[in-house]
């Protein structure tokens, strides 16, 4: 197994297991997560879709982020990617949702919200899970990390949860 899809198979084998199905909600990575998840075969089993949520007025429409949510703390917060996990899971109708959102560059950063900065957040039942990035590097880069970090917080959170 390769770095890369071991994460993935290693997700993919807990679902199974559990009988559980997996959402995504995308912003900054742009699909590369679902990407990921579906290069590894057997996929159907366990992953039920993903939405990429690029501008707020999808985050609000399909995710169900709430307007205040993305005025008080913006698109990039935990809030948000909070709101857009559990939005994925509701959309979906999967039992868990990872969502990823962030600033990606090289444009767009602020001095509060850098190029780099990425948050990942997961959602099963009531539980959830948040992680806060800053990554160096290019946007290809920025985006690989985002999507390698919230793949590590869903692997963590599947591991800790029963």
């Amino acid at each position: 197994m390769s770095g890369k899809s071991a994460i993935e198979k290693k997700i993919g084998g807990i679902l199974v297991a559990r009988g559980w199905k997996l959402g995504l909600a995308e912003s900054c990575t742009g699909g590369l997560i679902g990407f990921r998840v579906t290069a590894v075969s057997g996929s159907s089993d366990w992953f039920r879709g993903g939405v990429v949520a690029y501008e707020n007025r999808v985050k609000e429409r399909l995710l169900g982020v709430r307007a205040d949510t993305l005025r008080e703390h913006g698109a990039v917060s935990a809030e948000t990617a909070v709101e857009m996990a559990r939005g994925a899971r509701r959309a979906l109708g999967a039992k868990v949702a990872l969502s990823v959102t962030g600033v990606a560059g090289p444009d767009g950063g602020t001095p509060e919200k850098p190029v780099g900065l990425v948050y990942a957040a997961v959602s099963a039942g009531r539980k959830k899970a948040c992680a806060q990035g800053r990554f160096k590097g290019g946007r290809e880069r920025v985006r690989q990390q985002a999507a390698d970090m919230a793949l590590k917080l869903l692997l963590s959170f599947l591991e800790d949860h029963e």
